[in-house]
Parts: structure tokens; sequence; C-alpha cells
């Protein structure tokens, strides 16, 4: 007698609930029972360089996620020149972000000071052969950038940063912070000629102005030190071709507060924290 058969024959063909090897009836026992397939919500697919709106604002540094909120809230927030009110907006990092007006970065700020040397373009722009982002270009990841310009041979210290604040400090036609060069003419300038230029004249109805001119000691008289808060360098060759001198050198020595000091040619340093809150508050 088969386990499926009974005394009296009945139960041949009856599957039991675990089936049979043989049988062309399903079993539906545990295990093997039809289901209906779950229907899995399609997450939309998102994009690694997309952030959440209160997180790129309390990542530059402007306040708190929470407060950040609030402020997206009463409409304190635009992207790309758009309002934005909705929780949980997200943005790219290259996208326009502005709190309050002003332009902000989720990127932690970076101040970098390099010591140009000759041949290098003051330049982010590519296919300019050399350029200052070449020097410090492992200085950071962050997105910074060039204040002011240093002619392709010209030296000196020329700083780098993200921080929109400190790039309008310096570009402030009125405020400005002032970068002391020494210049090194064709001959010797004449003591007329640099009272005229500490006394300021001016150039096609332009005033051109200097914070300070001077010789520099134990030199000769075609070196001068210069201190000037235009962000360019361009102004000194309008000075000195006006009194019909030819530049042949030009070396960016201090930027307000900073100095060469232990930073070789073609060299670059983060700056200090100290040199950062000292640098604001100029």
């Amino acid at each position: 007698m088969s386990r499926n058969q009974d005394s009296t024959g009945k139960g041949k063909g009856k599957t039991s609930g675990r089936g049979n090897a043989n049988s062309k009836i399903k079993s539906y026992a545990r295990g093997n029972a039809p289901f209906k397939k779950k229907t899995q919500s399609v997450k939309q697919s998102t994009n690694s360089e997309e952030i959440r709106l209160n997180k790129y604002i309390a990542n530059s540094g402007m306040c708190s996620r929470r407060e950040a909120d609030e402020n997206i809230a009463i409409g304190l927030v635009t992207v790309n020149g758009k309002v934005i009110n909705e929780m949980g907006y997200k943005v790219k990092r290259t996208d326009e972000v502005r709190f309050d007006g002003q332009r902000i970065t989720p990127e932690a700020k970076v101040y970098v000071l390099l010591n140009k040397p000759k041949g290098f373009a003051t330049t982010t722009a590519e296919g300019k052969g050399r350029t200052v982002m070449d020097l410090v270009a492992n200085a950071t990841n962050a997105n910074i950038k060039p204040i002011g310009r240093l002619g392709r041979n010209s030296l000196g210290l020329l700083l780098f940063t993200n921080d929109d604040n400190v790039v309008q400090k310096f570009t402030n036609s009125k405020k400005g912070v002032a970068r002391l060069f020494q210049v090194e003419l064709d001959k010797n300038l004449k003591f007329e000629d640099l009272k005229k230029i500490e006394e300021g004249f001016k150039v096609e109805g332009k005033l051109i102005t200097v914070e300070e001119i001077s010789y520099i000691q134990g030199e000769s008289k075609n070196q001068v030190g210069i201190k000037i808060k235009n962000t360019g360098n361009t102004i000194l060759r309008t000075i000195f071709d006006h009194f019909n001198y030819d530049i042949v050198k030009i070396d960016c020595v201090a930027i307000g507060h900073l100095t060469k000091k232990d930073i070789p040619r073609g060299h670059w340093k983060h700056l200090t924290e100290q040199e950062v809150s000292t640098l604001k508050m100029l």
C-alpha cells in the first residue's frame, strides 16, 4: 500500500500538502503558494551632484539647517534668480544661490597666497598656456580664483579665494585693500615726477592717485615702492607711461598685512586663521 492510499484504496492520486514528485497537479503548500508581486516604488533618479538647499546654505556658514528652512519659507533665498519657498528643494553646485541677496557657496572658505614667478598668466581660462591656476592646482579642491591680476611677466603675491566677501573687499573702488609693489624703471625716477605721482594727476580727464610712493632705501633711484588699491597692475604702466618711463620689473611684495615671508617664488601657502581674520578687518 502506497503512502497516498488508505486501506479502502481511496486517496489514489490525491496530493498532500507537500505534493508528489510524479503529480501533475500543482502543490500550494507553504512555500509554493502563488503570490502577487508587490509593486515596488521606483525612486526618482537623483543626481549625486545635487544637494538640499537648506544643507547648501548651512554648509556655506550662513546659518543652521533649521534657520535655513525658516529663511527659505519667508522668501530670502533665490536660486538662479528665482525665489524658492519649497522645503527639500535640491540645487546643483553650479547653481547661483543667494541668501538675502548675497551669493553663497557650500564650500569651506579657502585662502591661498601664491608667490608668482614670471611666465604665468593670471587667468582661469584654458588655452592660455601656463597660468597661475597650474601653480595652485594641488592647494585645494575648492573653486578658488585669483583676486586681481599680475601680468605674465610680473612677480609677487597673488591671493586666491572662493570667499565673495573678500573679493568684494578688494574690488571696492572706495575702500579696497592696498598692495605694495617694487617697481624697477628703465631710468632714475625724477624727484619732481615722484611728487606729481604722490599728489595725484589726471590722464585723459581721469584722476590717478596712489596710496604711497617712495624710493627704495639703499637702491638706485630707478627702484621705487608704490602702494595702490587697484586690483590690476595696468595702472602702474599708466602711471609711468604718463611720465615717459618704461617698467622693467614689477614685484608685488605685500597685500595688506600679507608678505612673501617664507613663501619661495612659485610656491603657495594657506592663510592662517589670524591672517584671515585680519584680512577681513581691513
